[in-house]
């Protein structure tokens, strides 16, 4: 069970102006570049075993500023939605558009007109994580720490698997720029550890060595706390 840190990029300048950049190679803007900056010292102190990401140039510049020491390994499942002819367009423009409720309300049914359908970028979104996990977990242990950067409604789409929850609920969950969530997948269930996280330690998100964890513990990983548990601790 190795842990995943999800990174949204930096804000960019699509961001900022409204519009809805999908798979165009817009830029991080002034702010987009100090988020990465600011991730990046919180993160530099992990053991990652593996940093993977969106093939898109904004992930890509989050991460050169974030950790400039990486090798990220380019990921195409991570890619950003496929918005088709609504790439590039103003969000107060498309929130006119019939299919507008659609996106917002029962996604799963939502198709982009020359795009992507929400579930197929869902389906392969998750594919491509859970897949790198096991990879991960069996090259480095279950106390291995990996990252992978990508775009807000992949990573909400991800959430929304771990929680068992449907996609036409995934525009419940948020996911800032910049900000890291974690997700530990059993042999179970996923758990989802941290959520839409811009400012928290993230050092506590690294398990303990497996010597330091009981028997009875590493046994029962799916299982969840009941009552809550104590919380991680070093």
């Amino acid at each position: 069970m190795a842990t995943l840190l999800l990174l949204r990029h930096g804000r960019t300048t699509a961001n900022a102006d409204g519009g809805l950049a999908g798979r165009q190679p817009v830029e991080l803007d002034d702010t987009g570049r100090a988020q990465a900056e600011a991730v990046g010292q919180r993160l530099r102190g992990l053991p990652l075993s593996a940093v993977v990401t969106s093939p898109l140039i904004r992930c890509r510049q989050t991460l050169q500023l974030a950790l400039p020491q990486a090798t990220p390994v380019v990921e195409d499942g991570l890619i950003e939605c496929g918005y088709g002819a609504w790439e590039g367009q103003p969000l107060k423009k498309l929130a006119k558009e019939k299919l507008w409720p659609v996106v917002q309300q029962h996604p799963s049914a939502a198709v982009f007109p020359d795009g992507e359908s929400m579930a197929q970028m869902s389906a392969r979104a998750v594919a491509a994580v859970r897949a790198w996990d096991a990879r991960i977990t069996a090259d480095h242990g279950p106390e291995a720490v990996w990252l992978a950067c990508s775009h807000g409604d992949v990573i909400k789409a991800i959430v929304a698997d771990a929680l068992g929850v449907h996609l036409d609920l995934f525009q419940r969950i948020v996911a800032d720029p910049a900000s890291v969530t974690a997700i530990r997948y059993t042999p179970l269930r996923p758990f989802l550890v941290r959520l839409n996280d811009t400012g928290g330690d993230l050092a506590s998100l690294v398990p303990p060595p497996a010597r330091r964890r009981r028997r009875a513990t590493r046994s029962a990983d799916s299982d969840a706390a009941v009552g809550g548990g104590a919380g991680t601790t070093g």
